[in-house]
């Protein structure tokens, strides 16, 4: 689970496996291995993906569907669009 949270969020962040081991200042073998599940990150890389992808550790690991969304640059108009904007989809069903 892990192996696929870490190749989708890379790839919705527009990152190739090169990028993201420069990031963590790994080589990018070391990504291929966690994407294909060869091997697994340490729970000190854990954190810095969850923090570099800005999503939970929970989520990253699979122990959660839920998405957070940093929100703490926005003005509280923006803050407000946008939490109308997400009870409009959920209302839309």
């Amino acid at each position: 689970m892990v192996a696929d949270r870490i190749k989708q969020l890379r790839l919705s962040n527009n990152m190739t496996q090169t990028d993201l081991a420069k990031k963590l200042n790994i080589t990018r073998s070391s990504v291929n291995a966690w994407e294909m599940g060869i091997s697994t990150p340490s729970t000190a890389y854990i954190v810095e993906l969850a923090q570099l992808f800005h999503v939970s550790t929970d989520y990253l690991l699979g122990l959660s569907d839920n998405v957070s969304l940093d929100i703490s640059h926005l003005t509280e108009k923006e803050i407000q669009l946008v939490y109308n904007l997400v009870q409009y989809f959920r209302n839309k069903d």
